[in-house]
């Protein structure tokens, strides 16, 4: 017979699959190192009206679903009322069949709302109505959700030019969950985007008291935020690029690019990718004497679609994958941090699943003591974080990597209903260890196997990134 649609044992297979997930993986706090969840939320403990404000208000990926299902825009990002709009998603839901969305979609009802109606058309407005008096309640609220998963950490994604405000205020609540910025410096580089680079250069001045005119005042502008992030709790740098910078300069070079940026004159391609190399020599070499992990996120194509970023503006669920090459610019960009002895710990994230055995191999160049895993190939991210992705990327690690020391899952949400995406890739784990198992490929060794799942589900990650409260 088949089984139960999301029962207990979901993507579990056998007795010792059960057993790793229900009592070990399960039971472990999670530590999501890597979200975009906004740090004011959690200050002000958020609640919300209704549920299409939680759960469609920004999140991409339910946005491209309805855009493929013919949903108008209106209905997704317009002005439609919020209830027509969470109608357009149960209109939506059933064809995500294959696509994580149809698993999240009903394990968040589930474990958020104790929902288990299938959403459909049909049931919209029983499941509407639930939900939203299920958010009236007391402990309906950012902070309530945030202990209902156990989550011991989390690390937003943060500006340099951010006063760090809302961090100073959660730093004083009286919350078992410790919230941390990450330090991201992506608009600091923009030399060939005047447009972004000198308002950030203007708001990075008022910071930090002071008018950013030269290379000399940017990065120290840029070395007072690393520290005043570091005195927040930060211990991790987040750079999103196409690909890695391969081109060199030296000081004078990019003093020259960055007042030519400064004063609105166009800057070649290859000035770019000077400039950001030597722009992240400077980062690097700080994140290593701090002990912070450096993270780069690679190969995405940003608003390729014009005349809907003209109309919507970015992070509208239009980005892409990339096809750029990544192999040698990488190892080129890894080695001269490296060389320079400006390498800090660091994980790698590629958008393109064709590069996993590329990415996963490139960490094995670089791997140094004392620190185990100093390199990481991060959990599959963004079109990856499927359950093919997922399978992909721990069988792939574990055949070229040390899977032992891998660091394990993170959101990349903005959402605060997004902690089941933990338990998936768990569920998804403990199969894949106990498939070994079962086919004598791995020791039926009881504290073997639970020490592996408890290190890559927490504690790698507790030790490795060296958080504040952990040390």
């Amino acid at each position: 017979m088949p089984r139960a649609f999301l029962d207990d044992n979901f993507l579990l297979h056998s007795g010792t699959a059960e057993r790793l997930f229900h009592d070990v993986a399960a039971v472990q706090p999670i530590i999501d190192y890597h979200t975009h969840l906004p740090p004011r939320e959690v200050a002000e403990n958020q609640r919300w009206g209704n549920i299409t404000e939680l759960w469609l208000g920004e999140d991409h990926y339910k946005w491209r679903a309805m855009r493929a299902n013919g949903i108008p825009e209106s209905h997704i990002t317009g002005s439609a009322p919020a209830r027509d709009k969470f109608q357009a998603w149960a209109e939506t839901i059933p064809h995500t069949v294959g696509n994580p969305l149809f698993h999240w979609t009903h394990l968040e009802l589930r474990r958020c709302f104790g929902i288990d109606t299938l959403l459909s058309p049909d049931t919209a407005e029983g499941i509407w109505n639930a939900a939203n008096e299920r958010l009236a309640e007391e402990d309906f609220c950012a902070h309530g959700l945030l202990n209902r998963f156990r989550v011991d950490t989390v690390g937003t994604t943060d500006d340099p030019s951010d006063t760090l405000a809302h961090h100073q205020a959660c730093a004083t609540l009286d919350l078992k969950t410790r919230i941390y910025p990450t330090f991201r410096p992506d608009k600091a580089v923009m030399v060939d985007r005047p447009h972004i680079l000198n308002p950030f250069c203007d708001q990075l001045g008022k910071v930090c008291n002071t008018e950013i005119h030269s290379l000399s005042e940017l990065l120290e502008a840029l070395h007072t935020r690393h520290d005043d992030f570091h005195a927040a709790g930060c211990r991790l740098s987040d750079h999103g690029m196409r690909y890695c910078p391969s081109e060199v300069c030296d000081e004078k070079e990019a003093s020259l690019i960055f007042e030519k940026a400064r004063s609105g004159h166009d800057v070649a391609s290859t000035e770019v990718d000077q400039f950001t190399a030597f722009i992240m020599q400077h980062i690097g070499r700080w994140n290593s004497e701090r002990n912070w992990t450096m993270q780069l996120h690679l190969a995405p194509v940003r608003n390729p679609n014009s005349r809907c970023f003209d109309q919507l503006g970015p992070d509208s669920g239009f980005d892409t994958i990339g096809d750029w090459p990544q192999g040698n610019r990488l190892l080129q960009f890894l080695d001269l941090l490296d060389r320079t002895e400006a390498l800090p710990k660091t994980i790698l994230y590629n958008l393109n699943p064709r590069d996993n055995a590329l990415f996963a191999a490139a960490c094995g160049s670089f791997q140094e003591g004392p620190t185990p895993g100093r390199l990481q190939w991060g959990s599959a991210w963004w079109y990856n974080d499927t359950l093919r992705g997922m399978t992909d990327q721990i069988q792939t690690l574990a055949s070229i990597g040390l899977l032992s020391r891998f660091i394990g899952m993170l959101t990349d949400s903005r959402s605060f209903l997004s902690y089941p995406r933990h338990e998936y890739f768990r569920r998804l784990l403990c199969n894949l260890i106990a498939k070994d198992v079962e086919n004598g490929e791995i020791p039926d060794d009881q504290d073997f196997l639970d020490s592996l799942i408890r290190s890559i589900c927490y504690e790698n990650a507790k030790s490795y990134l060296a958080f504040p409260h952990h040390v």
